[in-house]
């Protein structure tokens, strides 16, 4: 099959491309060519901007493909902008939105049916942790109605593994990797689900392959933290708890991942994958994730966006004093 990748050059996108290429299939990305791209030659380079809406894809006149999968769509411009111009170039349009779509639902666990939220307005173009779930409503309504009967909606959950830039899942394998009291949040029996982004790649290929339409949800195995941290290998472990953690008022990047039982956002801690595991979505053992991802990171600098040393040691240190109190 030819198939056109939009993005295509960081994680989720680069992976998608790789499976793609190893199953024999032809691969064009289009993007702005200003990320670092370390794809193989035969990869054929688009250059546009949807930015710049439908006279930014110009590159794209003459073209057909039989299937298009759309990883850098996240506000409508980008959307209208390609589903205009692909409406009568491909034959499937598959489209990378996010579990953000039901924002924090109170029934668990979380499926394809749950309502969404309310999409937002055309014209939003911000993007953060308020308008990121809306804004992929707005775009999945779009891709379902250029491409009616033909399209396919992809909603991952955390997606980890080897090239991830986010530091929210490196962040523990590096810290678990440094040695010393180790910071793990809560008793241990709270909940963490993430999904390896080769299965999300897979199963994006599966889709293509198969004809596959409607939405899915890419959740991994679900485990407690007391689970997690025992994957990571972490030598020394000093379990603060949620009251504590509150008081500091730490936000999602200062403790990725973390989400108490039944807490914010707990809800996407709890993702039925049954839908696609029925349709083929294959997933990786926790701890090969979290080895194949400490291999990666080995060598590398990962965004310090997370605790701090001193802040960790704080944290610690002020749960032990909550503990001795009479």
């Amino acid at each position: 099959m030819n198939i056109l990748v939009l993005g295509g050059t960081q994680f989720i996108g680069r992976h998608i491309v790789e499976t793609l290429l190893a199953a024999g299939h032809g691969v064009s990305v289009l993007n702005r060519g200003k990320s670092p791209d370390e794809l193989p030659p035969r990869v054929e380079r688009i250059r546009a901007d949807r930015d710049q809406g439908p006279a930014g894809l110009a590159g794209l006149a003459g073209r057909s493909w039989d299937a298009c999968i759309d990883v850098s769509g996240y506000t409508a411009v980008h959307v209208r902008a390609s589903a205009t111009a692909l409406r009568e170039r491909v034959g499937r349009y598959v489209y990378i939105s996010a579990v953000a779509v039901y924002g924090d639902p109170e029934l668990r666990p979380v499926r394809e049916n749950h309502p969404r939220v309310a999409p937002a307005a055309e014209d939003v173009t911000e993007l953060d942790q308020e308008s990121y779930g809306r804004l992929k409503v707005t775009c999945e309504n779009l891709v379902e109605e250029f491409f009616p009967g033909r399209c396919a909606l992809l909603r991952p959950q955390v997606v980890a593994g080897p090239l991830d830039p986010s530091g929210r899942y490196t962040y523990w394998v590096k810290r678990a990797t440094r040695g010393g009291e180790m910071l793990a949040p809560g008793d241990g029996w709270d909940h963490v689900q993430v999904v390896d982004v080769r299965d999300v790649a897979r199963f994006a290929r599966a889709v293509v392959e198969g004809g596959l339409g409607g939405a899915y949800n890419l959740s991994g195995p679900r485990i407690t933290w007391a689970e997690f941290v025992d994957i990571l290998g972490a030598e020394r472990v000093a379990w603060v708890g949620a009251r504590v953690l509150e008081a500091a008022n730490l936000s999602f990047l200062e403790l990725p991942l973390y989400r108490p039982e039944r807490g914010p956002r707990s809800g996407l801690m709890d993702v039925s994958n049954e839908r696609a595991c029925a349709a083929g979505l294959v997933l990786t053992e926790p701890a090969v994730t979290a080895r194949d991802t400490g291999d990666w990171m080995r060598d590398r600098e990962m965004p310090a966006t997370a605790l701090s040393p001193a802040r960790e040691a704080d944290l610690i240190a002020a749960s032990r004093r909550t503990s001795a109190r009479p």
